[in-house]
This record gives structure tokens, sequence and C-alpha cells, in this order.
């Protein structure tokens, strides 16, 4: 299966996934990296291991579909006009518009820092700690036009440790993305998922 990313910073989630389709037998290729932003560490990334990167610049559109169908075009001529078959945001800062979702709909995956549906949005870690929570974790999701929602593909938890400060409790959640995002896209590429409305059935089961 062919997909693209889309970052706008440091592209640890995009590394991840190179990292995953350099092992034999995995079922998906990089065929583009997509970035808003010019400086982006994950170009750099995408770059070194020899994956097709184009920058498209939010500020040099006047509105948000125009943006997005720029990229849409791009997405759709990548593999050499063959197109991507799967979107994956990471770190991507910057809301979708609804035809952009509409028209990638079930093709467009995201990976959210927290066990949706809570605590969507920003400041995650920060949020859950001043909650006093016991657990945080992250989860990975179609992606549906209002934020954070759709169908949870795969979570996983992560304690919330006593002393714990925002950037710490990230760290240790940010090395579990790295674990299911790539574990998210292959249950896709391999054929194992299925989106039923806003449920996501991984070989005909839903999550638990």
């Amino acid at each position: 299966m062919k997909i693209a990313v889309l970052i706008s910073g440091r592209g640890s989630n995009l590394q991840a996934l190179i990292d995953a389709a350099n092992q034999p037998g995995w079922p998906a290729e990089i065929v583009l990296v997509i970035s808003n932003v010019a400086g982006a560490q994950g170009l750099e990334r995408a770059k070194a291991a020899g994956i097709p990167t184009t920058v498209i610049n939010h500020k040099d559109f006047e509105d948000r579909e125009t943006f997005d169908a720029s990229m849409t075009e791009a997405i759709e001529k990548s593999a050499a006009g063959n197109g991507a078959e799967l979107v994956c945001l990471a770190g991507f800062m910057r809301l979708l518009s609804t035809h952009f979702i509409d028209h990638w709909r079930d093709r467009l995956i995201n990976i959210h820092p927290s066990l949706l549906p809570a605590f969507k949005g920003l400041e995650v870690h920060q949020r859950v700690l001043d909650a006093g929570e016991e657990f945080s974790g992250c989860t990975v999701h179609f992606v549906r036009p209002e934020m954070d929602t759709g169908p949870i593909l795969l979570q996983t938890k992560v304690p919330v440790q006593p002393g714990d400060a925002a950037d710490t409790l990230a760290a240790r959640v940010l090395e579990q993305e790295h674990v299911i995002y790539p574990e998210a896209v292959r249950l896709i590429a391999e054929g194992r998922v299925k989106v039923d409305g806003e449920l996501a059935l991984i070989d005909g089961k839903g999550k638990n």
C-alpha cells in the first residue's frame, strides 16, 4: 500500500513509519511527505530515506479549501501518478477542511497523544496531570471533520508516574506512539481493517 505522510515539525512519528518501512515484509511504502513548513526537520528525515518531499505552505493560499486542494493534487500525483492510498497525519498542525476529510474518508488517519475521546486538542499532557488521571496514552483514529474524532483503530495506555511533569509524560507517550502508528498502518495495508460507520473493525472485531 502506498502512503503519504503530512507533517509540520520534527517528524518523529514519520521516522517511526520510515523505520517500519525499512523492515522486511512491511506491507506499505511511503511515497510522499508533505510539510506546510519549509524548515520542518521531518523533511530532512524523509530526504535521508530517499522519500520524495514537497512543501505546500498554507500561507500561500487564500483559504483552507484551496490549500487542501493543492495537497490532494500532490498526493494523487505521487508514486508516478498512481497516487497514495492512505494519508497519515504525523504532527500536522493545521485543521483540515471538511472537503479534504470527506475526499479521503476512511483513508486518512491521525495519531493523538491521549486516550480519545478524553483530552482532545492541545496541551494534552498538562491537562492529564491537572486532572489527576492515573493513565494517559495515545490513539490512532480515522479522521472526521470535528477535531480529534473518528473511529478509533488502536490505543495504548501509559501510566502516569509520581512526580511526572508534562514533558516526562509526553516522552513516554511518544514512545508508544512510535509503536502503534506503524502497527495501525500495517493492519490497514494488510486489509485487516474495515470501517463500519463510526466503528473501526480489526479482523471483524471492534475495539474492546
